[in-house]
């Protein structure tokens, strides 16, 4: 008996893991679901997949690489419509339910978003590609004919049609970008009314200011996410906006992209698909499997392994390399040998990598024990690995190990320089930063490990060298906090230590007079300098005198003086060197003299290991020497023996991408830096100084560390071309997950995480983690969990998608134009329109000599007849950038001409639908203004958009009024010099004999100033616009804008170079507390641009403005020019002695 019963719980238990094992090797992630009767249709591993809402098995409907997604069911449930990359752009295309060949209707270039269909059968989707300023438009098409007709609303994005086509239910802004629940600002996207023949669109529910999206209108009620109970739930109303009733209660993911037919709406939650019944109120969770090989979690192979380096090192005397390539080690040799896989674990990544002083171990950081901790590796991977550190509570970064190898100095997030010690396993505080100095640290060891130089930032902000002795276990100041100093590196006999300093400041502006009020700009403020760091009295780069000449010779005669007055035996001779240095006793080789040969090679290396870096503290700033070689725009520094080495870059906003690596030989005459190697990324100098491992683009070479021309280093590259390794996708999700969980944990500006338990975040969303069945499915859970911040500059994106092939790109002529079938082509409805001075923005059509108009018809393109395809746009792909010859009917009669034209990208396309909206605001500010006002409009804050504020504001300079258009502004970080130049003011006046008056301070602005700003004015815009309120420069006019006060650096990398960004800079005002962030900034006067009158070519808010600079101005004409004052005479007829 009790072996049957052993029997049948063994079956019942192999059955178990049986049933286990086939639920969670066939369980997906799915997203973007559709309903029509039984069946459904979501995304999962990046296809379109079929099931029914009962369960079960599903089945794949499309197979191609690209991503298939927002599909939707036609209402007679005979097609499906989806968002596909056939091609490479996301366009639309339309398929049998049953299976079958998609039809791709759509050939825009842009983001085509499918959101349902028409009541009368056609597709209706959002796009950008007919907008001027960017902003989503709802567009419906004809599956059968490709004819489109245009929902005539300016701002549209998600949308349903009542059962009889008469009104749109929509929301008006599209997806805002970051995460974040409970979110409130002015992109808060909410549901908006259009009823047939209306001039406006209505709002509902105006009061509240959170999210409502993706609206259903099924049967007499309009169904919708809302986070109105702080989570993402199923809502209705009556069409009418009454009798609001909630009907799910999600509280852990919420409702996404539901979609209903007239009995149920299916929706994402998590990673399930969950089922609402509109007749019981019900709902439940759908049990789906997926029928599939799971392609996409096998085994993959990185085969260009330099895409992912993050991290290099070069062994002690430059016979080797090691590098971090995707998280993974190796070690890499300098010719001909092995190349070593170090460490390879899917899930866990290393961060940083250096050579301990012996060349046989690596020490890295790596995240196996569940944190970030240091560990020991075998550099040849015979051997076990040690971890180094524990009880890690944050980010460490980068060590830099002493030389003896006792000690690693190493940062951690939280700004704090620490000391490991490796054979004790302690650790000590050196110092903390207030000005976030160690992200990258910049440190070097002392060659006998006793000292640590480094770099922090003063209270004054200047960043200064500190030196700190083990032995006393202090730190101090060894450079002014008065100028900027870096990169110390002490020098190998240990007698100096080297550093680069900001302290030349020549402007290579002479004056500030001048168009554009010139600013001093200081290129190549850096030199490299030398500390003393003991008694030494000259610098070895300070030229020869006769005094030293005169030392020199004493010292040489005190050396004679000492030598045996009797001739050297034979056996006090020196052996002869190389590979004659053979002594022979009776013709025999020597084991004493091999002992003695070996024993002073020993003894020598003995001397270089003991040296001892002596430091005087009193009176060692003052020990200061400057290497005799101009300023530059240095960084990098490295020393040994024979030469200092630095990187030098041109001028640039950003800088080059490449250096010069320059070397400075060690000498005192004729001192000149010598360009070692061009375009370098990066650069280490070996332990022993004499190797150096140089990057250029993706290749690496080590070459012998001479203060020389490099000449060719082919010959010394580095081969990486056999490094090809495998990793597990699943494993390597999961690492990414949590590394992005930790990322947020140490970068987040607010240590409170908000309020939210951030470890029991990571538990809640661990699970969802394993149903993860592609990249773009880990992003969409990387953002469930930033979403729970409820802050925004936060998100997940990039990393490696599934790659696929063609990428056939859409090119666009620049203009808007239709089919008309009576006149044999496409009619040109409108050239997008530049500013003509300006030639960079101007449209392949309005190049002079074309003589082509708007109402041309366009025939042929390239000979082939524009009627003869569905869409001519198809007869554009591929074509950016080359020459096409277009056949044109001339709008006037005529015979059909030639013209060749040269099509843009659609990405340049974008920026010319930007450019008319942005001229055409320009000329109707002049025409209604009678030019008495001038108009800049600034579209982000980014080191290129200051461009469109010198091109615009100087202009403006000297009229009555000015409109800083920050409408749509994307954000960045120069507000703070478009701010400085606001505030100028014109407190004196310059007056010469015949021309005006100018003031001063130069091109100051004496005109009254009106901001306006919008729902999507973002960040640095938000900010600029509170700068000018605040400092009292103008007023404000519009809408509620986005709300991203957090800002963020953007350095949070995944290990596939995905980005999971983590907000880290709040901006508080004091008095007024955190301002803007997840709220916005809420303009003087509110004015709203309704979507239906901004399709017709209204702007209210620019109206509003116009309107309010001519009261301003008729009320007080501050800019006209003053009346200078009575000249002066000073002849004697009116000279009086001074009173005392």
């Amino acid at each position: 008996m009790r072996a049957m019963t052993r029997l049948i719980l063994g079956l019942a238990s192999i059955l178990a893991l049986a049933s286990s094992l086939r639920a969670d090797s066939t369980a997906g992630y799915y997203r973007f679901p559709s309903i029509h009767g039984d069946t459904i249709v979501f995304t999962a591993e990046g296809d379109l997949w079929r099931a029914s809402v009962n369960g079960g098995a599903a089945q794949r409907l499309t197979s191609h690489p690209g991503y298939e997604t927002s599909a939707a069911i036609s209402p007679d449930g005979q097609w499906v419509a989806f968002s596909g990359q056939y091609e490479g752009p996301v366009e639309v295309y339309v398929m049998p339910l049953a299976g079958g060949r998609p039809k791709r209707l759509t050939f825009e270039g842009e983001n085509a978003l499918v959101r349902g269909w028409t009541p009368d059968g056609k597709i209706l989707y959002a796009t950008r590609a007919f907008a001027t300023i960017p902003d989503n438009q709802l567009v419906a098409i004809d599956p059968q004919t490709g004819a489109r007709t245009f929902v005539p609303l300016a701002q549209a994005d998600e949308g349903a049609y009542s059962p009889d086509g008469q009104t749109l239910v929509f929301t008006r802004y599209s997806f805002q970008g970051s995460h974040a629940k409970r979110y409130v600002g002015g992109t808060a996207q909410n549901l908006w009314r259009f009823d047939a023949g209306a001039t406006e669109a209505t709002q509902y529910h105006a009061d509240f200011r959170g999210v409502s999206r993706w609206p259903m209108w099924l049967g007499n009620r309009i169904y919708f996410a809302s986070e109105r109970d702080g989570t993402s739930n199923l809502w209705s109303m009556q069409p009418d906006g009454s009798d609001l009733r909630q009907h799910t209660h999600h509280a852990d993911f919420g409702v996404k992209n539901p979609q209903g037919d007239a009995a149920h709406i299916v929706y994402q939650n998590g990673a399930d698909l969950w089922l609402y019944d509109l007749k019981t109120d019900q709902t439940r969770r759908l049990d789906l499997t997926l029928t599939s090989d799971f392609d996409q979690t096998r085994e993959t192979w990185v085969t260009k392994p330099t895409d992912f380096t993050t991290a290099i090192a070069l062994s002690p005397d430059g016979d080797r390399m090691a590098l971090v390539a995707r998280g993974q080690v190796f070690v890499a040799p300098a010719g001909q040998g092995r190349l070593v896989e170090v460490a390879r674990k899917s899930g866990v990544r290393y961060r940083s990598v250096s050579f301990t002083p012996d060349g046989k171990s690596l020490i890295v950081l790596s995240d196996e024990s569940g944190e970030v901790e240091f560990w020991k590796l075998p550099a040849n991977n015979r051997g076990q690995p040690e971890q180094l550190t524990t009880g890690g509570e944050t980010l460490r970064m980068t060590g830099v190990l002493s030389p003896d190898g006792k000690w690693i100095a190493y940062t951690e997030r939280d700004d704090d320089l620490m000391l490991f010690n490796v054979e004790t396993k302690e650790t000590k505080l050196v110092a903390h930063s207030k000005f976030q100095d160690f992200g990258s640290p910049d440190l070097d060891w002392s060659p006998d490990s006793k000292w640590l130089a480094y770099a922090m930032s003063a209270d004054t902000g200047n960043q200064q060298i500190l030196l700190y002795g083990l032995d006393s276990g202090k730190s101090t100041p060894v450079t002014s906090d008065r100028v900027i100093s870096s990169s110390p590196a002490f020098a190998p006999d240990g007698k100096w230590l080297y550093f680069l300093s900001d302290r030349s400041f020549n402007s290579l502006v002479g004056a500030p007079w001048g168009p554009r009020q010139p600013e001093p700009f200081l290129d190549k403020p850096t030199k490299i300098y030398l500390l003393a760091l003991a008694d030494e009295k000259r610098s070895p780069f300070q030229p020869s005198d006769e005094l030293v000449a005169e030392e020199k010779k004493a010292s040489e005669k005190k050396s004679d003086d000492e030598k045996p007055a009797t001739p050297a035996t034979d056996e006090q001779k020196p052996a002869p060197s190389g590979d004659k240095a053979v002594a022979k006793v009776d013709g025999k080789k020597s084991d004493d003299a091999d002992k003695k040969a070996a024993a002073d090679k020993k003894s020598g290396d003995d001397k270089k290991k003991k040296i001892e870096v002596k430091v005087a503290l009193d009176g060692l700033a003052a020990r200061l020497w400057e290497v005799p070689v101009g300023p530059g725009n240095y960084a990098s520094l490295a020393v040994n023996d024979k030469a200092v080495f630095v990187t030098d870059r041109d001028a640039g906003a950003d800088g080059p991408a490449s250096a010069r690596l320059l070397a400075i030989e060690i000498k005192n005459k004729d001192v000149e830096a010598t360009t070692v190697l061009g375009g370098v990324r990066g650069y280490q100098l070996s332990a022993d100084g004499k190797k150096l491992l140089v990057r250029q683009s993706e290749n690496f070479a080590i070459i012998d560390a001479a203060p020389r021309a490099a000449g060719d280093v082919a010959k010394s590259r580095v081969n990486l071309s056999t490094l090809r390794f495998p990793y597990s996708p699943r494993e390597s999700w999961r690492q990414m997950f949590t590394d992005a969980w930790r990322l947020h944990r140490d970068y987040f500006y607010a240590q409170n995480m908000h309020g939210v338990d951030w470890k029991a975040n990571l538990q809640k969303h661990l699970p969802l983690v394993d149903r993860v069945t592609d990249r773009a499915e880990l992003d969409d859970v990387l953002n469930y969990l930033i979403s729970e911040l409820s802050a925004l500059h936060t998100d997940a994106r990039g990393g490696t998608l599934r790659p696929f092939e063609p990428q056939i790109a859409v090119a666009s002529l620049g203009a808007r134009w239709s089919r008309d079938e009576a006149a044999g082509g496409y009619r040109l409805d409108y050239i997008y329109q530049s500013d003509p001075e300006f030639l960079e923005r101007r449209g392949p059509l309005l190049t002079p000599g074309l003589g082509i108009k708007a109402g041309d018809v366009i025939v042929e393109i390239n000979g082939t007849p524009t009627l003869s395809v569905p869409d001519a746009a198809s007869l554009l792909r591929n074509q950016a950038g080359r020459q096409v010859l277009l056949s044109l009917k001339p709008a006037g009669g005529g015979e059909v001409v030639q013209r060749i034209v040269t099509p843009v990208s659609a990405n340049d396309a974008v920026g010319l639908r930007y450019t008319d909206w942005e001229y055409t605001r320009r000329l109707e500010v002049d025409r209604k203004s009678d030019n008495t006002i001038g108009y800049a409009h600034i579209r982000a804050m980014g080191t290129d958009n200051y461009y469109e504020f010198v091109r615009q504001y100087y202009a403006s300079a000297n009229k009555g009024g000015l409109i800083l258009d920050l409408r749509h502004n994307r954000g960045g970080n120069i507000d703070s010099w478009m701010v400085a130049r606001l505030m100028r003011p014109a407190w004196m006046w310059w007056s010469n004999r015949y021309g005006l008056s100018f003031p001063h301070l130069q091109n100051a602005f004496r005109g009254h100033l009106v901001v306006l700003v919008d729902a999507w004015t973002a960040s640095d815009g938000e900010t600029m616009a509170n700068a000018i309120r605040h400092l009292k420069l103008g007023e404000t006019i519009g809408v509620r804008t986005w709300g991203g006060g957090i800002w963020l650096s953007g350095s949070n990398f995944l290990v596939d170079r995905g980005l999971a960004r983590a907000a880290e800079f709040g901006s508080f005002i004091p008095g007024e507390g955190w301002v803007i962030e997840g709220d916005g900034f809420t303009p003087d006067v509110i004015v709203d641009n309704n979507p239906a009158r901004a399709f017709r070519g209204e702007d209210t808010q620019l109206d509003a403005a116009i309107k309010r600079l001519q009261e301003l101005i008729a009320k007080n004409p501050k800019h006209l020019l003053p009346t200078p004052p009575p000249l002066p005479d000073k002849t004697l007829k009116t000279w009086t002695p001074p009173k005392r």
